[in-house]
């Protein structure tokens, strides 16, 4: 049986990935941020993302061990 929380796991951490490394590129640009108050949103965004789909993929091997 299929766990959602896997595909959602990998959905998300491959999207913090791509936001993470689009956000420390452009972190040198001051006036792509100037209307987030020089707040990067993008590479915050991203780590956030990264996080949730680290989470979401750890609960799912938690969850394989424990019905074992």
């Amino acid at each position: 049986m299929l766990d959602i929380r896997i595909p959602i796991g990998f959905l998300f951490s491959v999207l913090g990935v791509l936001l993470t490394i689009y956000g420390l590129t452009t972190s040198g640009n001051a006036d792509m941020y100037t209307k987030s108050f020089s707040i990067n949103v993008n590479l915050w965004s991203g780590i956030g993302m990264l996080l949730f789909g680290g989470i979401m993929l750890l609960t799912t091997k938690l969850g394989k061990k424990k019905d074992k």
